[in-house]
């Protein structure tokens, strides 16, 4: 950021750094500057290649470890691939094709009794081991996110562990995980992601002030100096870098500025079409956010306060992204998007 004081660029409060927020000047949405000739969509058509040549090791991530409890199972279609999640016991993840092998039943809807997943039609046990007709799947607990390894489904070299990003400590943070579903493709979810010009034109209720720097020298993402509105005139600015770790993942790290080190990575998971064909692709965006500053202890005991206010301002920004990557869908399947 240059710290200039003028009407674009917001000015220190004087409570100095103890405060993070900022003075800005008020400036009609119509009269920000435009970005379109900066989005160029051979630049996010390139960015967007780049990811989808990357390597997952066939991991796709389902939901939110705080979803699977010890009592029940979770369940997904992933492409058409029917997925069952639960835990044992001892509340190790086990993970297996989502139909019973007896006679079909969904296995997502039956209980977890000990530990063991007990069909609900004619009670078939399973324990998460191999079962005559029924086949378990690798499956990865990050702490946030539950990963599903699909062989079949990803093509790909197998990987031990899903691709992630680098984050901050669980133990110095407060985690929330955001899901939704939209009519499109993944690529659709990713290149939303991939084009930061859109935001203060699209949220300007939660950015302003954003310019992507060109000079960054980040070959696989973008850098972003951006300010996050609080209320009022009131903002935090931050320097954020956008990069894709694996095809179906991209992350924001905040760089600069209050929380430097949080981060916010956006998954997207192909799931089983809708009844007219459609492809459908849940957003699992998970929201990891650090602070150095001593009151972020107060904010951490605050955490089971602060996680639905974390959804609910990721789940404002999504209804509007999700209508542009249905849009981008909706663009390409007809064979009229642009460039």
């Amino acid at each position: 950021m240059t710290g200039r004081e003028d009407e674009h660029h917001p000015r220190r409060l004087s409570l100095g750094d103890r405060v993070p927020l900022r003075w800005r000047k008020s400036v009609p949405w119509h009269r920000q500057g435009s970005t379109w000739r900066d989005a160029k969509p051979a630049v996010i058509a390139q960015a967007l290649n780049r990811a989808t040549a990357l390597h997952s090791g066939n991991w796709y991530a389902v939901a939110a470890s705080r979803e699977i409890p010890s009592a029940k199972p979770f369940g997904i279609n992933v492409s058409g691939t029917e997925v069952v999640v639960w835990r044992d016991q001892t509340g190790r993840l086990k993970a297996g094709a989502g139909s019973c092998p007896h006679l079909g039943a969904p296995l997502r809807d039956s209980p977890v009794v000990c530990g063991t997943l007990v069909c609900h039609w004619h009670g078939l046990a399973l324990e998460g081991g191999p079962f005559a007709g029924w086949a378990p799947y690798p499956v990865h607990d990050d702490g946030v996110l539950v990963w599903v390894r699909l062989d079949a489904l990803g093509g790909e070299e197998p990987l031990e562990e899903p691709v992630l990003p680098v984050r901050p400590g669980l133990a110095d943070s407060v985690a929330a995980v955001y899901t939704a579903v939209g009519t499109c493709e993944p690529e659709d979810i990713i290149a939303n992601r991939l084009d930061p010009w859109h935001g203060a034109w699209f949220h300007p209720y939660s950015f302003v002030d954003l310019t992507v720097d060109d000079a960054a020298g980040h070959d696989d993402g973008f850098a972003v100096d951006v300010s996050f509105k609080v209320a009022g005139r009131a903002v935090v600015p931050v320097r954020a870098v956008f990069t894709t770790p694996e095809p179906r993942t991209v992350v924001m790290h905040i760089t600069e500025g209050e929380g430097a080190t949080s981060v916010v990575e956006t998954h997207a998971t192909p799931l089983q079409p809708d009844p007219l064909g459609r492809p459908r692709t849940a957003v699992i965006e998970a929201v990891i956010a650090t602070s150095n500053r001593p009151g972020f202890a107060v904010a951490r005991a605050a955490a089971p306060i602060l996680r639905p206010l974390m959804r609910r301002t990721a789940g404002r920004l999504w209804r509007d992204d999700l209508a542009y990557a249905e849009r981008r869908w909706t663009l390409r399947s007809n064979g009229t998007f642009p460039g």
